[in-house]
C-alpha cells in the first residue's frame, strides 16, 4: 500500500479501520499479534568472548604471539627473564580488548534509533480517548497528535490544522515541512514531498493532527533506516590495515625461509642441532617488528589527540589513517557547508523599486518593510551580550535579526505598533496576517508565497517582483512577499475574505542559510589536494545547485540530479556517470548507500558527512563516516568513526591533512623499522653464510630491538606534519606501503647497515682473535647506527636544511635509548650478562665511525634524489 498516494477512503479500507470511532481492542490485540510490537529489531548480537577470539585473525597479531612463543623459548633456554614475551602478550591483549570496546561502541547507533520512538500516544480504540504505550499501537490505529509530540510510526494524515513536523533528522531538510490531510501526492514522491504523512520519531513542531497508523516497527521508514544500518558493511579495515597484514605475511615467509637455509647450512656443517636451532630463532627475531603494530597504535592515536584539538574526535584509530587516504568527500549540505541560520541577505520595496542587500544603512523603504515583515511574525530573538536566541519559525526570526541589525528592535516596535488581531499561517492558504496601529491606523500586514500573495493585491508592481522572485529562486533564496491596506473597524472574528484582500504590495524579503566562510577555502583546497567534493542533501535541487555553485563544487560540466534521477539508474549507469555527478538533492538513505558504493567501486576512499537519522546508514557504508556534533542525532553519531564538535567542513579537510601527515609518519616509521631489522637478518644470515658463526646473540638482538624499535620510532611518528601534503594527489587505493621505490630504497639501507656491521664484527674478531670482540663490535656499531638513522628517516629533504634537532621528541627518544645503549656496554655486570667485552680505544673509534657513516652517504643520496620519503 502506497499510503501517501492512495486516497484516505482507500487507506481507510485497506486497513479495517474507522476513522471516527477506531479500532477496537480486541482487533488491536489480534493485530499486536500479527504484526509484532512498535519496535525496531534487532540481528543477534556476538558475545565479548566472540569478538574478543575473532580479534585474533589478524595477520600482526598471530605475528606477534609467534614472536611472543619464540622469545618465551629463549627466555627458558638461556635462563633469562620473562619479560621481553610477556610485553609481547601483553600488546596483543590490549590490542584484542580495544577492538571488543570499539565495536561495543558501534552498536551504540542502533540502541539510540530505539529511543527516538515516542513511549506514550494518544490514540482512538473503541470511540474512546486513551493514552497507550507506542510499542502497542499497531496498523489501522487512530492517533492523536499535536505540538511537541513526536510521531510514534507512520501515519496518513485525516484531518490536521497549521500542522508542521521536523524531518530533518530523516530527510535532511533544515525548515520544518508543512502538512496537509488534503494534499495530493504523486506515487512516486520523496519522503520530503510526502505532505499527507507523519513519520515515526519525527517531532511536530506547530499544529494538531488526526491520523490513521500505516506502519509499525520495521515496517516505518525509520525502522528501514534501521534494517540498512544493520545490513551495511561496517569498512572496520582500512588501506593501511590490509598493508600491514600483507607485510607481516611476507615477513613471517622471509623470516620461514631464512631460518630453514640457516638451520640446513648448520646441519650441513654437522653443527649442533639445539645451538642451530636457537641461531635460527634469533633470525625469526631479527625479521619480525614484533613491536609494529603497537607503535602504528601508538602513532595513531597520537595523531587522534592532534585532531581533537582541531574539533575532529576520532571513535576508531585507523580512522585517521583513512582520512589521509580520501579521494571523496561526500557531504551534507546544512550545517556542515552552510551555517543552518536562516539569515536575512536582501530585500526589494516596490515603493522605490530598489533591490538591496541587507546592511546597516538601508534605504528609507527597505526599513518600512523590515518594520512590517517584524510585526507580521511570531518567532522572538533575544539578544544577550552580543548572542542571539531564536524561538519559533527560521524564517521569521531571520527577518527579526535582519530588522535589528537596521535599527529596528522587535520588543520596542512591537510596543509602539501593538497587535490588535491575527490570522495565523497555515498551509493551505500559505499566508499570515496580523493588524496593527500604526501611526494611530488600523493596518492589516500580510506575510507569505508570492504566488498566493499576489493573487490578493489590486496594487502595487507585482510585475517586476515575479521576475525577482525567478531570478532570486534560482540563488537559493527562500522569498516572502509582504503586502498592507489600513482599515476602519478591526473585525471581531476576522476572515481571510475580510483581511487578505484588494491589498498593496510592498515588496520581497530573501533569506538563505548561507555557506560558511571557510567551507569555500576548503572546497578550493580540496581541489588542490585531488579531493573531489560531492554534495549530498535531502533539500531541492535549485537550492543545492546554487550553494554547490558558490563554494565552488558544482563546476561547469557537472550535474545536479535528484533522488528521483538516481533511482532510475542502474548500478552501472550510476558508476559510468559518477565523476560527473557533484550534487544529490532529495535523496533517500538508501540512495546516499548507493552513491558511496558507487564511488568505492570505482577504486575510491569515501569519507561521507551527515547528522540525521537518515545519514547513519551510509556513514557506517563509507570508508569513514564523520558525524556533527552539534545538530548530529546520537544515531548518526554511533554510526561514524569520527565525529565534528564544530559541524564545520573546514575541520573535516584539516582532518585530512592530519591523516595524510600521519600516514606519512607511519610510513616513515615502518620503512625505519624494516630497514634496520633487514639489517639484522642479513648480519646473520651473511656470518653464518661465511664464517658458519653468529655476529650477534638473540638476547643482544632482543636488546638492540628494544632499544631501538620502541622509542625511537614512536618518536619518529611524531614528526611534524610537512608543508605540502595538501599539495598531492591523494595515495590510490591500491597503491602499496612501499610504492614509489621505497622497497629498493629500504632493501639498500638494510644492506649497508649489514655491511657496516659485518665489517665491524670481523675487525674485532680479527684484532685479537676474540670472538666475543667482534660481537661487541657488532653489537655496537649495529644499535648506534640504528639509533642515528632515526635522523635519517624524518625527511627527503637534507638534515640540516629542517634541522638536526627540531623534533624535539626524537632527540629525548635517541638519548634515552643511547643511555640504555651505554649501560649494557659499560657496566661490567651488565656487560658480561649480555655476552660482551670492553674494547680498546681504537675499536671504539671504529665503531663509533662506522655508526656515524650512514648520515652522511643518506645526506648525498637525498640531494641525488634517490631517497624520497613523503613530505
Amino acid at each position: 500500500m502506497l499510503a501517501h498516494f492512495e486516497t484516505l477512503s482507500d487507506v481507510i479500507k485497506t486497513l479495517g479501520t474507522n476513522a471516527k470511532s477506531g479500532l477496537s481492542e480486541s482487533e488491536a490485540k489480534a493485530r499486536l499479534a500479527q504484526y509484532g510490537q512498535n519496535k525496531l529489531k534487532e540481528k543477534k548480537r556476538k558475545s565479548n568472548l566472540q569478538r574478543f577470539l575473532i580479534q585474533f585473525k589478524d595477520v600482526m597479531i598471530i605475528i606477534l604471539i609467534i614472536a611472543a612463543i619464540i622469545s618465551f623459548g629463549i627466555a627458558f633456554y638461556e635462563g633469562e627473564g620473562f619479560f621481553e614475551p610477556l610485553l609481547i602478550m601483553l600488546i596483543v591483549i590490549l590490542n584484542a580488548v580495544m577492538g571488543v570496546m570499539q565495536e561495543n561502541k558501534a552498536e551504540k547507533a542502533l540502541d539510540a534509533l530505539k529511543k527516538l520512538s515516542s513511549p506514550h500516544s494518544r490514540v482512538l480504540r473503541d470511540g474512546k480517548e486513551s493514552i497507550v504505550e507506542a510499542a502497542y499501537l499497531v496498523p489501522g490505529d487512530i492517533v492523536i497528535l499535536e505540538a511537541g509530540d513526536i510521531t510514534p510510526a507512520d501515519v496518513r494524515l485525516i484531518a490536521s490544522s497549521n500542522l508542521k513536523s521536523d524531518e530533518s533528522a530523516l530527510t535532511g531538510e533544515s525548515v520544518a515541512a508543512e502538512k496537509d490531510s488534503d494534499a495530493i501526492v504523486a506515487s512516486d514522491a520523496p519522503l520530503g514531498d510526502r505532505f499527507n504523512m507523519l513519520f515515526s520519531g519525527c517531532s511536530i513542531t506547530y499544529g494538531s493532527a488526526k491520523a490513521v497508523v500505516t506502519g509499525t516497527g520495521m515496517q516505518t521508514e525509520m525502522g528501514k533506516i534501521a534494517d540498512l544500518l544493520q545490513s551495511a558493511e561496517d569498512n572496520q579495515t582500512t588501506p593501511l590495515q590490509v598493508k600491514l597484514a600483507e607485510l607481516g605475511k611476507y615477513l613471517g615467509i622471509a623470516a620461514l625461509v631464512a631460518c630453514g637455509v640457516i638451520f640446513g647450512i648448520g646441519i650441513l656443517d654437522k653443527m649442533d642441532i639445539l645451538d642451530m636451532f636457537m641461531i635460527s630463532v634469533s633470525l625469526a627475531v631479527s625479521a619480525i617488528p614484533e613491536g609494529l603494530p603497537a607503535i602504528v597504535t601508538v602513532v595513531l592515536a597520537i595523531g587522534v589527540q592532534r585532531m581533537a584539538k582541531r574539533n575532529a574526535i576520532v571513535r576508531r584509530l585507523p580512522a585517521v589513517e583513512t582520512l589521509g587516504s580520501a579521494s571523496v568527500i561526500c557531504s551534507d549540505k546544512t550545517g556542515t557547508l552552510t551555517q543552518n541560520k536562516m539569515t536575512l541577505t536582501k530585500a526589494y520595496a516596490s515603493e522605490s523599486d530598489t533591490l538591496e542587500d541587507i546592511s546597516s544603512s538601508n534605504s528609507e523603504a527597505i526599513r518600512t518593510l523590515l518594520s512590517y515583515a517584524t510585526l507580521c511574525c511570531d518567532g522572538k530573538v533575544e539578544f544577550v551580550e552580543g548572542k542571539e536566541k531564536h524561538m519559533g519559525d527560521p524564517t521569521e526570526t531571520s527577518i527579526i535579526v535582519g530588522a535589528f541589525k537596521n535599527g529596528i528592535d522587535q520588543a520596542e516596535l512591537t510596543a509602539r505598533c501593538p497587535r490588535l488581531a491575527s490570522l495565523p499561517f497555515d498551509s493551505e492558504r500559505k499566508l499570515m496576517t496580523t493588524v496593527n496601529v500604526i501611526d494611530g491606523k488600523n493596518i492589516v500586514i500580510v506575510k507569505g508565497a508570492f504566488d498566493m500573495l499576489e493573487k490578493r493585491c489590486s496594487s502595487g508592481d507585482t510585475e517586476t517582483a515575479r521576475s525577482l522572485v525567478e531570478k532570486l529562486s534560482a540563488d537559493a533564496l527562500r522569498l516572502l512577499a509582504v503586502a498592507y491596506k489600513e482599515i476602519g473597524t478591526v473585525p471581531e472574528k476576522p476572515t481571510s475574505e475580510e483581511l487578505e484582500s484588494n491589498l498593496t504590495f510592498m515588496g520581497l524579503v530573501g533569506m538563505i542559510d548561507p555557506p560558511r566562510k571557510e567551507a569555500g577555502e576548503a572546497v578550493a583546497l580540496c581541489k588542490k589536494a585531488g579531493i573531489k567534493v560531492v554534495m549530498i542533501t535531502g533539500d531541492h535541487v535549485i537550492t543545492a545547485g546554487a550553494i554547490a555553485k558558490e563554494l565552488g563544487i558544482l563546476n561547469p560540466g557537472e550535474m545536479s540530479i535528484t533522488g528521483k534521477e538516481l533511482e532510475q539508474m542502474s548500478d552501472e549507469e550510476l558508476k559510468a556517470k559518477v565523476r560527473s555527478i557533484s550534487v544529490y538533492a532529495r535523496v533517500t538513505p538508501s540512495d546516499k548507500i548507493k552513491i558511496v558504493r558507487a564511488w568505492q567501486d570505482s577504486g575510491e576512499v569515501v569519507a561521507m558527512t551527515g547528522d540525521g537519522v537518515n545519514d547513519a546508514p551510509a556513514l557506517k557504508a563509507a570508508d569513514i563516516g564523520c558525524a556533527m556534533g552539534i545538530t548530529g542525532t546520537e544515531v548518526a553519531k554511533g554510526a561514524a568513526a569520527m565525529t565534528l564538535s564544530d559541524d564545520n567542513f573546514a575541520t573535516i579537510v584539516e582532518a585530512v591533512r592530519e591523516g595524510r601527515g600521519i600516514y606519512d609518519n607511519i610510513k616513515k616509521v615502518v620503512s625505519y623499522l624494516l630497514s634496520t631489522n633487514i639489517g639484522e637478518v642479513l648480519t646473520v644470515f651473511f656470518a653464518m653464510l661465511f664464517w658458519r658463526q653468529t655476529p650477534l646473540l638473540s638476547m643482544q638482538l632482543l636488546w638492540i630491538n628494544l632499544i631501538t624499535d620502541s622509542l625511537p620510532a614512536i618518536a619518529l611518528g611524531m614528526e611534524p606534519i610537512g608543508s605540502k601534503v595538501m599539495e598531492r594527489k591523494p595515495k590510490s587505493k591500491d597503491e602499496g606501503l612501499f610504492a614509489g621505490g621505497l622497497t629498493l630504497q629500504v632493501i639498500l639501507q638494510g644492506t649497508m647497515f649489514a655491511v657496516l656491521t659485518l665489517l665491524a664484527f670481523s675487525i674485532g674478531w680479527k684484532e685479537n682473535g676474540n670472538l666475543s670482540e667482534g660481537r661487541t663490535m657488532a653489537f655496537m656499531v649495529l644499535s648506534s647506527m640504528q639509533l642515528f638513522h632515526s635522523f635519517n628517516m624524518r625527511s627527503a629533504f637534507s638534515l640540516f636544511k629542517i634541522g638536526i634537532f627540531t623534533n624535539k621528541s626524537l632527540n629525548k627518544a635517541v638519548l634515552t635509548s643511547a643511555l640504555m645503549l651505554l649501560l649494557v656496554l659499560f657496566i661490567p655486570p651488565i656487560t658480561s650478562i649480555f655476552a660482551l667485552t670492553m674494547l680498546s680505544g681504537k675499536l671504539y673509534a671504529i665503531a663509533i665511525l662506522f655508526a656515524l657513516l650512514p648520515i652522511p652517504i643518506l645526506e648525498l643520496a637525498k640531494k641525488a634524489g634517490i631517497i624520497r620519503y613523503m613530505d
